[in-house]
């Protein structure tokens, strides 16, 4: 039995859409465990001054992990595995060992400077928090900042896992980072209050961490300080990586700022906005992460082979199916918010208004999901093709103009009592004072639309054709996404006489039964229009993707 388990982890995934689904299916696993995590802080806490300190003291850390952890990432580094493993394994050993002699003395460095500096970085970013709240988030900042070390080097180990097509692996390290941060919150909380859930963090990053060191183990790839490191490969993966880092960086930045601006607003707006974040990533780490991830190998092979049509055929086929499944799960979550919201968080502190607030934040993000999914996709196209200052630039000005737009809409939103009044009303949160929060969302994704568009259109004028076979299943998607709105609205006025809506089984089952009807006529339109990813999606499932070729015990890259 506990072979089985050990072979179903090493199995290897062979098209992209068994890739996808597997990374997809634990995602849901780790978006579920997620769930409850948001589910255990909201009933405890609600959204209240001490949530709002432990969300913020994670910017910083996280800033840290996305910006120099990340020059371990993935991306930069698989195209230098697949290469080096060509020359032989003891080449890739020697470039294991120099990566991680090198992550591990910046790392070291940047977090103890980091430490000393977290004072003056906290006072300046989260000024709206009085000096006992923000001497809290500097305390707890400083103790995770363990975090994007550990989390750093289980990236540079998945690296590894997923240039050997090891997918499930690296997928199910998410959901034992979530599992320690929930066992975290039941087992200490009540006597550590919100410490308990900080110590959640850092049980789980090493969870996510040791998951994935038996395989590496296994391969032979185990890394080791090196005393003479490859100094010259370390450079040539720096240059690379630096402007994939500072693409990123934006990103975070983002966060920041939003948090930052929160932080401004009134008690309970920073757990808003981090709840609201959380839930509308569903899509973005079932959909856009997987098909991403499990594209970005083939991506590299084809290109390294100068196969440029099965390159550009490859994206296509991608980004179609980013498409298909994201519109569909936007119109879902705008229509449903309110019952999502409450289902997942509804209960002990967790208040109605706490509710409408993060519903109504919830359907403004997820506005431009499909957008943030295609970003990823983008950003792996650039990056396999060797094109790195490119998706920096356009990230980097469209950070500034999100910025620059969140600004506007808050200052607008508190000098025009009409504008106010139309963003409220149209978010049936009309007579509650804390709306101005909902522009925050409201700015990230009308920024990210126009970073989604601009990547897109790069994107074509590098490689011409790329759109052809992509705008046809758009127009499907955004045709069956209505309808399936529709649906979903009408359900919900017609199962609403039905159940008991005071209670949570009947709001579940309200927009279980509207979600639904949605579905199936979204479904329906999509096999009228003739879609092909319905199409693929049957084939896929009928030939049972999780029964997928099992590796043996010495693999080898194929």
């Amino acid at each position: 039995m506990v072979r089985k388990i050990i072979n179903f982890f090493y199995r290897e995934t062979s098209s992209l859409n068994q890739a996808a689904f597997l990374l997809g299916l634990l995602s849901l696993i780790s978006q579920i465990v997620g769930f409850l995590r948001d589910r255990l802080l909201a009933h405890i806490f609600g959204v209240g001054s001490e949530l709002d300190i432990y969300y913020a003291a994670f910017r910083i850390p996280d800033f840290l992990f996305v910006t120099v952890a990340s020059i371990v990432s993935l991306s930069v580094l698989i195209p230098f595995i697949i290469d080096k493993d060509a020359q032989g394994k003891e080449e890739l050993k020697k470039f294991i060992n120099s990566i991680f002699t090198f992550f591990s003395l910046l790392m070291i460095v940047v977090a103890v400077a980091t430490y000393f500096l977290m004072p003056q970085f906290s006072s300046i970013l989260f000024k709206g928090f009085d000096p006992e709240e923000l001497s809290k988030v500097i305390f707890i900042s400083r103790l995770l900042l363990l975090s994007p070390i550990i989390l750093g080097l289980s990236n540079l180990f998945g690296s590894l896992t997923q240039a050997y097509n090891r997918f499930l692996i690296y997928a199910f390290a998410p959901i034992l980072y979530n599992a320690g941060i929930v066992l975290g919150i039941l087992l200490l909380s009540h006597t550590y209050g919100i410490m308990g859930a900080v110590i959640g963090v850092i049980g789980g990053a090493v969870l996510h961490l040791l998951i994935q060191v038996p395989l590496v183990w296994q391969i032979g790839l185990l890394p080791k300080l090196s005393y003479h490191p490859d100094w010259q490969l370390v450079k040539r993966v720096v240059r690379i990586s630096l402007p994939r880092t500072l693409t990123l960086s934006m990103s975070s930045i983002t966060f920041v700022f939003l948090i930052a601006m929160a932080a401004r607003m009134s008690d309970g707006s920073v757990s808003i906005i981090s709840l609201s974040n959380n839930l509308q990533t569903i899509s973005l780490s079932m959909i856009g992460v997987s098909y991403s991830l499990a594209a970005f190998p083939t991506l590299t092979r084809k290109f390294q082979e100068k196969n440029i049509p099965g390159f550009l055929e490859q994206m296509q086929i991608t980004s179609r199916f980013i498409i298909f499944w994201s519109l569909p799960f936007t119109a879902l979550m705008v229509v449903l918010r309110a019952q999502i919201v409450r289902v997942l968080l509804g209960s002990g502190q967790f208040d109605w208004s706490a509710t409408r607030l993060t519903a109504a934040s919830v359907a403004l993000f997820v506005i431009s999901t499909v957008f943030q999914s295609l970003i990823l996709l983008f950003m792996r196209g650039f990056y396999s093709a060797g094109f790195t200052k490119k998706p920096f630039i356009i990230n980097f000005i469209s950070t500034i103009i999100l910025i620059l737009i969140t600004y506007g809409l808050v200052d607008y939103f508190y000098l025009s009592q009409s504008f106010r009044f139309f963003i409220s009303s149209l978010l049936k949160v009309e007579d509650l004072s804390k709306s101005v929060v909902l522009m925050l969302p409201l700015g990230f994704s009308i920024g990210t639309v126009i970073n989604g568009l601009w990547l897109w259109y790069s994107f074509e004028r590098e490689f011409k054709g790329f759109s052809k076979h992509v705008l046809r299943t758009l127009f499907e998607g955004v045709s069956a996404s209505f309808i399936m709105g529709v649906g979903s609205y009408v359900g919900l006025i017609f199962f609403a006489p039905i159940f008991n809506l005071e209670t949570l089984p009947g709001i579940f089952l309200q927009g279980l039964c509207a979600g639904t009807l949605g579905i199936v006529l979204g479904v329906g339109v999509m096999v009228l229009l003739g879609s092909q990813e319905v199409q693929a999606v049957r084939s896929t499932l009928k030939a049972k993707f999780w029964k997928t070729k099992v590796i043996a015990t010495q693999p080898e890259i194929v």
